[in-house]
């Protein structure tokens, strides 16, 4: 299905691995100028050339910042002053006790997951609007609707995220501008997979059969009992950014592999 996104620009955050990644290489495939992002340029660049190589109709560019550096945020503007697509990806996640989070983490934490994503909406809605064209996506978690309790830092930050969507999204009103939130459930990224393949090194089994022992053992509650893969969200993000999206609209887009036990 051809999503009619030829020749769109995206800056897609935190994209030289995982969900970003596999975003910017779906959004690429469907012809998107992708802004990859990372803090460092050399694993930027190497996301670049591998887009170039696979889809070399396209013009990808190196977008390198640390978005939470204001400074660095405002040399970006000035490089790439205009984008039709912004997905906000980029942000950090640990297990933490609740009492060992204290106020230096909680800042930490709504610098790099909330500020950061809002800055970069402060700067580009505004010119969505005025365009009458534009797509924001936010990507949360099952977290931030069904806490584990094993990340209070992050699960704040994506419950927050849901809240700046609906509030963002009531500012495009009549315009060819949406604003959603996608949020994936356990999905598997390379820092997951070396996880899951490392718990069970010892033991003399295929990766599939490993996804399978530790998700019963450990997330009996999925209902696909597997971990998402990033291109599925990528697919999804891509769909979302599309002209045949256009009536999702503040929409907190579940994605979770039925973990979340709820109907809302």
């Amino acid at each position: 299905m051809d999503m009619g996104l030829n020749n769109k620009t995206a800056l897609v955050t935190g994209s030289t691995k995982g969900i970003g990644k596999a975003i910017a290489m779906e959004l690429a495939k469907e012809g998107v100028n992708v802004l990859i992002n990372g803090r460092n340029y050399e694993e930027v660049e190497l996301i670049v050339n591998e887009i170039k190589s696979k889809f070399p109709s396209t013009s990808p560019q190196n977008a390198t910042a640390d978005l939470v550096n204001v400074k660095q945020r405002e040399t970006l503007f000035e490089k790439y002053p205009n984008i039709d697509i912004l997905v906000n990806n980029m942000g950090i996640y640990e297990i933490m006790d609740y009492n060992d989070v204290d106020d230096i983490v909680w800042e930490k934490y709504f610098e790099t997951n909330v500020l950061a994503a809002n800055g970069l909406c402060k700067f580009y809605l505004n010119k969505m609007l005025k365009n009458n064209y534009g797509r924001i996506i936010f990507i949360a978690s099952e977290e931030a609707i069904m806490p584990s309790g094993q990340m209070p830092q992050y699960c704040m930050t994506k419950s927050m995220l849901l809240s700046l969507s609906k509030s963002l999204s009531k500012l495009t009103i009549g315009k060819e501008v949406t604003v959603n939130t996608i949020m994936p459930g356990p999905t598997l990224s390379e820092n997951v997979y070396q996880i899951i393949d490392s718990i069970y090194s010892d033991e003399n089994m295929a990766f599939e059969e490993k996804e399978k022992k530790f998700m019963a053992t450990n997330l009996p509650q999925s209902e696909i009992q597997r971990f998402i893969r990033p291109s599925e969200v990528g697919r999804l993000a891509a769909f979302v950014c599309s002209p045949y999206a256009s009536a999702f609209k503040g929409s907190p887009i579940r994605m979770d592999g039925g973990m979340v036990p709820t109907i809302y």
